[in-house]
């Protein structure tokens, strides 16, 4: 073997080393912020989304807010609430009065559904440590996420995380097309006082408001 080869040997060897331990070094963040939210009784997230196509030239900037327990979650954006109970899905459009009913099936939904925003990562992808950066005094670890499955719909995922809470800050996905998705996390609230009925769909209330319900199974 020549100096060379033996150079490159080491310096490919280095590389791999390093690329390996930043991957675990990631795991072992993902790790501390999937147990932290699973000790919670709920979460209630305010939140800014920003979808940006240059390729379109579009972008769309909105608010939102998501009340997340176990599975359950009430989900508020662009004037519609969509509520998830476990087993269907509640889709309700006060402009046009109408509800629409799902039922959930996971082997169709493929994406990342407002249950899984904060542990979705825990299956399906690679991880590597990405740019620590300073937000309004915050550390904000990023940490790149690719689909182990190559023919999956989405590029990458940057998922910043608050060093000091151990709480996602924020997501950005981009897909194939170049388009790009941001969640920013702008009030993380825990164990809040919620109604027992908050993911209870009332069919009855809507039916006597005047609402269609709109039933696609």
């Amino acid at each position: 073997m020549t100096i060379k080869t033996s150079l490159l040997s080491v310096f490919s060897w280095m590389l791999i080393s390093c690329m390996t331990l930043q991957a675990q070094e990631a795991k072992t963040l993902l790790d501390k912020v999937s147990t932290k939210v699973k000790s919670y009784d709920n979460i209630h997230i305010e939140f800014n989304y920003t979808l940006n196509n240059t390729r379109e030239d579009v972008k769309q900037d909105t608010r939102g807010n998501i009340t997340l327990k176990e599975e359950n979650y009430v989900l508020n954006m662009l004037g519609v609430t969509r509520i998830f109970d476990g087993k269907n899905i509640y889709t309700i459009v006060p402009e046009d009065e109408e509800v629409t009913i799902s039922s959930y099936n996971k082997d169709e939904n493929k994406g990342i559904s407002p249950s899984k925003m904060l542990t979705f990562y825990e299956q399906g992808y690679n991880y590597n440590m990405g740019a620590l950066k300073k937000v309004n005094g915050r550390r904000i670890q990023y940490i790149k996420l690719s689909p182990k499955n190559s023919n999956a719909e989405i590029k990458d995922i940057l998922l910043g995380i608050d060093m000091q809470s151990n709480h996602v800050y924020q997501l950005i996905q981009t897909d194939a097309s170049g388009t790009s998705y941001t969640i920013t996390v702008n009030s993380f609230k825990t164990n809040q006082s919620i109604s027992q009925n908050l993911f209870v769909f009332d069919e009855e209330k809507y039916k006597s408001d005047g609402y269609y319900i709109n039933k696609l199974d």
